[in-house]
């Protein structure tokens, strides 16, 4: 068989100028580093960095344009038994939800040649052991996250390949999955984690590869990392004037006074702060040397295609350009009898008793008609008037116009005639027997 064999163990992972161009963008270019045995090495950058398709190429999901990415010195379609030498994390999505955790990882024992006791172990190994017998899609993500890590390691492999471990673990879950993996690299194993969680990567990992736009830009221990930028002595001292006038006199001119009454000097190291305030005979009560802060060096270093703009100090008023919602208009007054003092006055008999309220509608049933209902919509037009009455007098001044209907022509109104006393108007309304005759509205045809 061309594949290496299971007995070299050396787990060293190459990658030899890899590059990988999907379309128009340039995923991977020209890549290379190395991850050395023994070691849990991170491996970041910004999204759309090319982390996870490096990933997937070392795993053979990915065909590389240019390069390659060799593990024990093969590719890993070369490798005579994958699965018992690389486990890769790469998605815990890929997962049939209607099957059980334990039902799971046997299907995956028996497909890579491992015993059936080997699923039990590693499902304890994750701490599912009580899970077992559940359905995957109940899980939650944490869950699922600790189930695809079972899946990868239960070859029992030397190469350990992680995409974002820790997404979706709850604490106590980010802590285990530390000790596990520093556990699994003192076992002269090799882990190599990508992450975008620095605060632990930075308690967690031995080397750094950091890359952007798909090329390196950092290669080599965490350390040397946080180390490369001048170093800053925290100093609280009896007299800070003195001590920042023999420090400058020695050429560290960049201090800086703190609201606590110490000092911040950048670019001597704590011997030398040390050494110059016992010459200049100042008291030293604490001092300490600040390390180089990992996100800051990995902002530094990196160069994401995507940056977000800063925030505003606060959202003010909506700009001018957004029109403004109108007020809805009040409800039109319910039809009655003319105000007091108009020329058509109030008729002299007794009001009608109130209006009784409406019965109780049933369920499914329409609700009876009222005159409110039956008053049309506000853009509705309103339909001409029935032909009117005979009348003896002609309509009030004071009442509008009638509107002809919209086919006829509009003709010119009548000539306002001279109003009359209201003691007159009201006598004029009314015929001999005593009733009420108010004029009906006219059309223009009536009223001519």
């Amino acid at each position: 068989m061309n594949g290496r064999s299971l007995n070299d163990r050396s787990g060293r992972i190459v990658v030899r100028n890899l590059s990988k161009r999907f379309g128009m963008v340039d995923a991977v270019r020209d890549l290379n580093f190395t991850v050395e045995p023994g070691q849990v090495t991170g491996f970041l950058g910004p999204n759309g960095a090319g982390k996870t398709t490096t990933l997937r190429a070392a795993v053979g999901l990915v065909t590389p344009d240019e390069g390659e990415v060799t593990i024990n010195g093969a590719r890993y379609d070369q490798l005579e038994s994958p699965a018992r030498v690389v486990g890769a994390l790469l998605d815990s999505h890929g997962f049939h939800r209607a099957r059980k955790a334990l039902a799971h990882l046997r299907i995956y024992a028996a497909a890579i040649g491992v015993p059936d006791e080997r699923a039990d172990e590693v499902l304890a190994l994750v701490g599912l052991s009580s899970a077992g017998s559940r359905r995957i899609g109940g899980f939650s993500l944490g869950m699922r996250q600790r189930l695809a890590l079972a899946t990868a390691v239960l070859g029992d492999p030397q190469v350990l390949i992680l995409d974002e471990p820790g997404s979706g673990l709850d604490p106590e879950g980010v802590a285990w999955l530390r000790n596990f993996m520093r556990s699994f690299a003192n076992a002269g194993r090799t882990v190599l984690v990508s992450s975008h969680q620095l605060a632990e990567i930075g308690q967690t990992v031995d080397q750094v590869v950091i890359i952007s736009q798909g090329s390196k830009v950092y290669g080599g221990p965490l350390e040397q990392l946080r180390g490369d930028g001048a170093p800053r002595v925290h100093v609280q001292c009896s007299d800070p004037a003195r001590l920042a006038t023999a420090l400058a006199e020695r050429g560290v001119t960049d201090i800086q006074a703190t609201p606590d009454s110490a000092l911040t000097v950048t670019g001597a190291p704590p011997r030398t702060v040390g050494d110059v305030a016992l010459a200049a005979g100042v008291a030293i009560y604490g001092m300490h040397q600040e390390r180089t802060d990992l996100e800051q060096q990995f902002l530094h270093l990196t160069a994401g295609d995507y940056r977000a703009g800063q925030p505003t100090a606060g959202f003010g008023p909506p700009s001018p350009g957004f029109p403004s919602v109108p007020a809805a208009a009040p409800p039109a007054a319910p039809p009655g009898p003319p105000p007091a003092g108009s020329s058509a006055a109030a008729p002299t008999s007794a009001a009608a008793p109130p209006m009784p309220p409406p019965p109780e509608q049933e369920p499914g049933t329409r609700a009876p008609a009222t005159p409110e209902s039956r008053r049309p919509a506000p853009n509705q037009q309103a339909q001409p008037a029935p032909p009117p009455a005979p009348q003896s007098q002609p309509a009030p001044p004071s009442q509008p116009a009638p509107q002809s209907p919209p086919a006829a022509q509009a003709q010119p109104a009548p000539p306002a005639t001279p109003q009359a006393p209201a003691g007159q108007a009201a006598a004029a309304d009314r015929d001999d027997s005593g009733a009420e005759t108010r004029p009906a509205p006219q059309d223009q045809e009536g009223a001519r």
